[in-house]
């Protein structure tokens, strides 16, 4: 649908008009993004207990083995039962916990630039990708990307850790999405089933896309989730949901590039919109929730960081 139409703000009684281009994702707290630090740790522990152990000796919490001191031992690995069954001072050696690695999957497609509220779905998404990716790379985590929707221009970042992961991270959002007429319905499918091929190892998933015209996904999004800690971040605009009566507008679909003219005075007509949209929705929330998927939605009207917090909270 074009951006051009207006409709009044359900809270704010102001009329929503279409952004002039890229707003960006706006401000983001340091102190907001801390909080939702715990929340995102809480989700990955909860589905990943136990699973990453790594090879090799370090400071963890899995005893490796028990050996005599020597100078130069740091006095706090001491282990007292150990030293007094002896009469030996010995020092606990433990196996450290691998780094996780974070995968993060954008839509970039041409539905993504569409927004009638404070930014594009676009602008929202970035932020959400921002603020997961920092979260990510904390306590030496690695950071993967794929963006897909596209056609040619999906494409995978590999795993980077510190600085790195966070550059690659943003030259992949400054690309911005896709023209109109690039759409692929395979596209969320063929880049989760790319990640369940590639990341061996058990880590942390975030999906940040609009779902919308997206075909086959529920088997590869099952695979992920059978490894991995999964999130799925939905992002909506206001116009997406209910048609407003404004007379008779030209709609295109950014995806395709179908233009048609519809008369939104029609109640019938409206009605109609928001069954089909509602019916959508649906049955997006029962399969992410028939796959155990945590299922995140926020919207182009609201403050998406403060909400995102409030969802994983």
């Amino acid at each position: 649908m074009t951006a051009g139409l207006r409709q009044h703000h359900p809270e704010a009684g102001a009329p929503l008009r279409p952004p002039a281009g890229r707003q960006g994702p706006g401000r983001m707290p340091q102190a907001l993004i801390d909080t939702l630090d715990l929340a995102v740790s809480r989700t990955i522990a909860g589905a990943l207990a136990g699973d990453r152990r790594a090879a090799g000796v370090g400071a963890g919490t899995e005893l490796a083995q028990l050996r005599p001191y020597v100078y130069g031992d740091d006095v706090r690995r001491i282990d007292p039962a150990a030293s007094a069954r002896t009469g030996e001072l010995h020092v606990r050696v433990q196996v450290p916990e691998r780094t996780l690695t974070s995968w993060l999957l954008v839509d970039v497609s041409p539905s993504m630039a569409f927004g009638t509220a404070q930014r594009l779905k676009a602008d929202v998404a970035e932020g959400v990708a921002l603020v997961l990716g920092r979260l990510a790379l904390r306590r030496a985590g690695r950071l993967a990307v794929v963006t897909f929707g596209a056609g040619g221009r999906s494409r995978l970042l590999p795993p980077r850790g510190s600085r790195a992961g966070l550059v690659a991270l943003r030259r992949a959002l400054e690309e911005g999405v896709a023209v109109d007429g690039a759409h692929d319905p395979h596209a969320l499918a063929d880049a989760a089933g790319r990640v369940a091929r590639v990341a061996s190892q058990p880590g942390f998933v975030a999906i940040v896309s609009d779902f919308r015209d997206q075909r086959d996904w529920t088997r590869p999004l099952g695979l992920l989730r059978a490894r991995h800690a999964v999130l799925a971040v939905e992002v909506l605009d206001p116009r997406e949901t209910s048609l407003p009566a404004v007379g008779r507008i030209a709609v295109v679909d950014p995806e395709t590039g179908k233009r048609m003219e519809v008369d939104t005075n029609r109640p019938a007509l409206r009605r109609r919109f928001a069954a089909l949209e509602a019916r959508r929705r649906a049955e997006l929330h029962a399969e992410l929730r028939r796959l155990r998927i945590e299922h995140v939605a926020l919207s182009t009207a609201d403050d998406w960081l403060v909400e995102l917090g409030r969802r994983l909270g």
